[in-house]
């Protein structure tokens, strides 16, 4: 069994330029492994987002709702944002 799956894709004309380019250039061998390499990249991409938000943003949340005090509304994210705005343009 093949451990591969042909595919065809259409990419606009820049990506394809890009593509060639990097064969052309000797960085891949085939268009393919371009397109393979870059769909890897995406994966660790997603893998990474995926990872923070469990780790990071679920724990911020999860601590926000145990401690409400510790958030700040939005109102006074843009209170302090016009302030230091003001502070930094003399306004």
């Amino acid at each position: 069994m093949r451990s591969t799956q042909q595919f065809s894709i259409t990419l606009p004309h820049e990506m394809a330029d890009a593509v060639r380019a990097k064969v052309a250039s000797g960085q891949y061998a085939t268009e393919s492994e371009v397109i393979r390499d870059g769909l890897r990249v995406l994966l660790a991409r997603d893998s990474a987002v995926e990872k923070w938000l469990r780790e990071n943003v679920a724990a911020a949340y999860d601590a926000s709702q145990a401690d409400p005090s510790r958030t700040v509304s939005v109102e006074e994210v843009r209170a302090r944002l016009a302030a230091l705005h003001a502070q930094h343009t003399g306004g």
